[in-house]
């Protein structure tokens, strides 16, 4: 017959067991530990984070064609280009140069950027070669300041902010600005257009070359175009001032036909 264990013999086997590492009480069949962890649920990976959104670079000829082609009006045209975040001429220019003369009037004009004096007052053609496009045009009997349609010119630039040093404008920065020179000679509405210089005729041409296709009527922006020499090539070619004279005379005749 069995004998009962007594209180202090269980209490002794507790002790034991809970000294050898014993942390669960010991149940009616066996239990498998290496069995329980093979069944245990893996934990869920944490969810990846939404991927980043990609940064869209601006596009500054895509830009420039919204916003000018958005202007129903010059004064409209003039803040888009003040507004126009991508070209950094603005940042080292003191004035922003956009136009001289009467809108509407037949013969625009258009060079290639402001200058050191034309910086200073914020118009176009003001300094010496200025000067001498406004002798020229006076001897064709038209001007800036003239108060008839007929007798009056409009004056504009490529480029409304002074390079720096008077460099020559760079391709990119001819190209961005171009929509606004574009939407400029559309709102102006002139009859005839002048280019002066390499510039205007690289913007509105894809072409240079001067010294070859000035004097020859050709077509910018569905308009009569004549290349011409700038004024300050003339007063550094004081010779080549004949071959302007033959331009300004053929300019005169398109006018009086």
């Amino acid at each position: 017959m069995n004998q009962p264990i007594d209180s202090n013999a269980l209490l002794a086997m507790l002790q034991w067991q809970v000294e050898g590492g014993v942390c669960d009480a010991i149940g009616d069949s066996p239990v498998n530990r290496y069995e329980l962890e093979a069944k245990a649920p893996k934990p869920k990976a944490a969810a990846a984070p939404p991927p980043l959104a990609l940064a869209v670079e601006a596009d500054p000829i895509a830009d420039a064609e919204q916003m000018a082609g958005a202007c129903d009006s010059l004064a409209a045209l003039a803040d888009a280009m003040q507004a126009y975040p991508h070209c950094d001429l603005q940042k080292g220019a003191r004035n922003f140069v956009f136009s001289d003369g009467m809108a509407g009037a037949p013969v625009m004009i258009i060079g290639e950027a402001p200058g050191r004096d034309e910086d200073m007052d914020g118009r176009p053609f003001v300094g010496r070669a200025g000067q001498l496009l406004d002798r020229m045009l006076a001897a064709i009997d038209l001007s800036r300041q003239a108060h008839d349609a007929e007798s009056a010119v409009y004056i504009t630039n490529v480029l409304p902010w002074r390079p720096p040093g008077n460099r020559t404008p760079e391709a990119r920065e001819i190209a961005m600005m171009l929509p606004f020179v574009q939407r400029h000679i559309a709102l102006a509405a002139p009859k005839y257009v002048v280019l002066m210089g390499n510039t205007p005729c690289q913007a509105l041409l894809g072409r240079a070359g001067i010294t070859r296709i000035r004097g020859q009527w050709t077509e910018a922006v569905g308009l009569p175009t004549l290349p011409m020499f700038h004024p300050a090539y003339l007063l550094r070619q004081p010779a080549a001032k004949r071959e302007a004279w033959a331009d300004l005379l053929e300019l005169r005749a398109r006018l009086n036909a």
